[in-house]
């Protein structure tokens, strides 16, 4: 090789060099050797200091070595509340749902249910509604009621877990906020002229809310439909039951109908 030609050599050698290394430094896995103890015991360590991505990787890890045993379904779980907590839900949903598919009889299940129960209660929540609470009655139904069904699931079927108090209680939450939903859409309807489509939201809230503190205003508005739709009959039988059940609960038109 002559003297021009070192040069060039020494410099394709060493940026060889430099690529393989970085490679192999880039490659090179910490916790390579780590026992699923040890995996299970940083992830547990991360989730409490908050960081959830490193305890989504150490759990991911964990799962990927050491599919089976209790330490592997545990992480499971704990993997999917990570998912939560930093703001992946779609994910956290995705790995209850195989949870639940693969161990159904699992002690764990119970959490399960309970923790993509509130996944869908509190999906899309930020900071902001930290500081201003969101209208759950103007949120998406279809999610509402899926998370309804994740914490009757608890109570029904795991009423004597940990978790089925709580769960109850945002039971209770749903269902009024779900029948002050259909109160709302009903009094857009009624604001339109649609009085058909107001008689049948109410008709479902009663059917499906029945002492929800949402009924009583229901019950006033489906007499004022009725009367617009000249159902005189239909009107003085909503305004019975309404002062039968909330004597002091004001109607529109009552006096009205009263003095008639």
């Amino acid at each position: 090789m002559n003297a021009t030609m070192r040069p060039l050599a020494l410099i394709i050698a060493l940026a060889v060099l430099a690529v393989t290394g970085g490679c192999a430094s880039t490659d090179h896995d910490p916790t390579a050797d780590w026992s699923k103890e040890r995996l299970y015991e940083e992830a547990k360590r991360s989730m409490e200091a908050g960081s959830f991505q490193d305890a989504i990787d150490y759990f991911e890890k964990l799962e990927a070595r050491y599919p089976f045993g209790p330490l592997a379904l545990q992480a499971q779980l704990d993997i999917a509340y990570s998912y939560y907590q930093f703001g992946e839900e779609q994910s956290a949903i995705a790995a209850l749902d195989r949870f639940i598919k693969l161990h159904p009889t699992h002690e764990g299940v119970a959490y399960a249910y309970y923790l993509r129960g509130l996944v869908r209660y509190n999906r899309g929540r930020t900071f902001v509604n930290e500081l201003f609470p969101r209208d759950m009655a103007q949120m998406d139904q279809q999610r509402l009621q899926q998370a309804f069904a994740d914490f009757r699931r608890v109570v029904e079927q795991h009423g004597d877990s940990r978790y089925a108090d709580d769960a109850r209680q945002r039971m209770i939450y749903l269902r009024n906020q779900m029948a002050l939903h259909e109160l709302e859409t009903a009094r857009f309807y009624f604001g339109q002229s649609a009085y058909t489509a107001v008689v049948n939201r109410i008709e479902y809230l009663l059917s499906n809310y029945d002492g929800a503190p949402a009924v009583p205003d229901a019950l006033a508005l489906q007499a004022q439909a009725y009367d617009r739709m000249g159902l005189d009959d239909l009107a003085a039988d909503s305004r019975r039951v309404l002062r039968h059940n909330w004597p002091d609960h004001p109607v529109p038109g009552d006096e009205v109908a009263s003095d008639s």
